[in-house]
């Protein structure tokens, strides 16, 4: 991977490759000021390297004029932005009050025994990481999980080992 040498105050930075900071730039293209698009920077880091780290904040934030506190901030306040390793696959199980009403206990149940994880915690294999999710904006179609982009919904713990076999 071909890695470039970003040069703000002095510091040289390592870390962001060509391709991240092609992506930083159309995100800061398309608002009215660069540090709005701090949210976009870390996700496309996340997207190349799965995770944000310690490193990677700081470079981050020093391309977008930001401090590492100011971007810490920001980070560890979307449920959604990773800042440690994770899963190959992340699952996000809905835990809203309508999930809990129509048998979320049973699908967590299932999932923690089958997996051997509770929720933060990956898989020995590093296949799957469980998080709770408040809300994935499905009521009317509880229980629902999320595992990457794909969304099932009314949700029944006999049809957990299928949809866990679509990602190994």
């Amino acid at each position: 991977m071909k890695v470039d040498t970003i040069m703000n105050k002095d510091q040289e930075l390592k870390m962001l490759t060509t391709q991240e900071i092609k992506e930083i730039e159309k995100a800061i293209s398309i608002v009215p000021y660069k540090k709005a698009a701090c949210v976009e920077a870390l996700k496309v880091v996340q997207e190349h390297r799965s995770y944000v780290s310690d490193e990677s904040l700081k470079e981050v934030a020093s391309y977008m004029d930001m401090s590492a506190e100011e971007l810490d901030s920001v980070a560890t306040f979307y449920n959604l932005i990773f800042r440690k390793p994770v899963g190959r696959h992340i699952i996000l199980l809905c835990d809203s009050i309508s999930c809990w009403v129509m048998g979320y206990e049973n699908i967590k149940e299932q999932l923690t025994h089958k997996l051997n994880i509770g929720y933060g915690e990956t898989t020995a294999d590093g296949r799957f990481t469980l998080l709770p999710n408040p809300c994935l904006g499905t009521c009317d179609c509880a229980p629902a999980l999320m595992i990457g982009k794909d969304l099932y919904r009314n949700l029944k713990v006999e049809e957990l080992d299928e949809i866990l076999k679509k990602y190994e």
